[in-house]
């Protein structure tokens, strides 16, 4: 049976909520039936299905951010929360 794709918020609205310097604070749900990013009050929520095992979830959220964002992923990376639920991404094109 295929995977049902990512429910994806638009890429615009994703990068209105990105600061000056480039940053996007998100909330990551591992281990999800279904892959996928909501909006809810100015949050960004990020569902993936890899467990947080050895960084797989980690890695499957900024492959995700980058896919909605529409960017290469070598232009997503981790700031901070490597081992957290909370969080920072560095997006490189919208950095100053």
């Amino acid at each position: 049976m295929a995977r049902p794709r990512a429910d994806l918020p638009p890429a615009a609205m994703l990068r209105a909520l990105i600061d000056a310097e480039g940053r996007l604070a998100v909330r990551v749900t591992p281990g999800a039936r279904a892959e996928g990013i909501a909006i809810d009050d100015g949050r960004v929520s990020v569902k993936v299905r890899a467990r947080p095992e050895d960084g797989k979830a980690t890695a499957a959220v900024l492959a995700l951010v980058a896919t909605a964002l529409e960017v290469a992923p070598s232009n997503v990376e981790l700031l901070r929360g490597a081992t957290s639920r909370e969080k920072l991404l560095r997006i490189a094109p919208f950095a100053d």
